[in-house]
């Protein structure tokens, strides 16, 4: 396997090596080039990508995380679900969409022809914020560059951002989800569909049919690209 510089770095990172540095290199330098390893992630493989982001230090979160939520499913997918943040449970398991919200999920998935194994399934942020508080502005940005290099390699053909989190995340905005949902946006030149998040859905039954709605667009933007 031939890799890059970068790519090297991220592998030793992951497995605990330490990576040294030509000596001569200041330690400004040093501060300089692991800031610019951590977030330029164009060159990255799904191997090294999900290396850097075990290995990942930018922000707090990974003082408290027992391990990162990279993602799952399948790395060529037509459809991408992007939630906000790992809980407790996804934590302790390394997945996303876990527990009762992740049930609920996976019957929408169904719902629509696609399982947790035909789509990609990943988050705003890959760590566990303490308490299951919403991510902070600054460790939202940590994490964008890997999410970025996610939706790169998966090249779907819709985004379905789940939550109030991911959906302001990703389209910039405050904007509450019943304003977003319902109509096409876009992330570059993805496609994305906004719908509400399953753990808002188990509170509120009632807006199941909304969410229906939500994935009836969804498909229709993906079928539309097929044909």
């Amino acid at each position: 396997m031939n890799l890059n510089e970068q790519q090297r770095r991220a592998y030793l990172e992951a497995i605990g090596i330490d990576v040294w540095l030509p000596r001569g290199e200041t330690d400004e330098e040093v501060d300089v080039q692991d800031e610019t390893a951590a977030i330029a992630t164009d060159d990255l493989d799904w191997l090294a990508l999900r290396a850097a982001v075990s290995a990942c230090t930018r922000c707090t979160l990974h003082e408290t995380r027992t391990q990162t939520v990279f993602g799952v499913g399948d790395p060529n997918a037509d459809w991408m679900f992007i939630g906000e943040a790992p809980g407790a449970e996804e934590d302790r398991r390394g997945e996303p969409f876990v527990g009762r919200s992740g049930k609920l999920l996976d019957q929408m998935l169904a719902a629509v022809g696609q399982s947790r194994q035909s789509v990609f399934i990943a988050n705003i942020i890959k760590c566990r914020p303490p308490h299951n508080r919403d991510p902070a502005p600054e460790e939202a940005s940590s994490c964008r560059a890997y999410l970025e290099r996610q939706i790169a390699l998966v090249n779907p053909r819709i985004i379905v951002a789940v939550g109030k989190i991911a959906a302001q995340n990703l389209l910039g905005t405050d904007a509450p989800v019943g304003r977003m949902r319902g109509k096409r946006h876009s992330v570059g030149n993805v496609p994305l569909v906004v719908t509400y998040h399953p753990a808002y859905l188990l509170r509120s039954p009632s807006q199941k049919r909304k969410s229906w709605e939500d994935l009836c667009l969804a498909r229709s933007i993906v079928r539309e690209a097929q044909a």
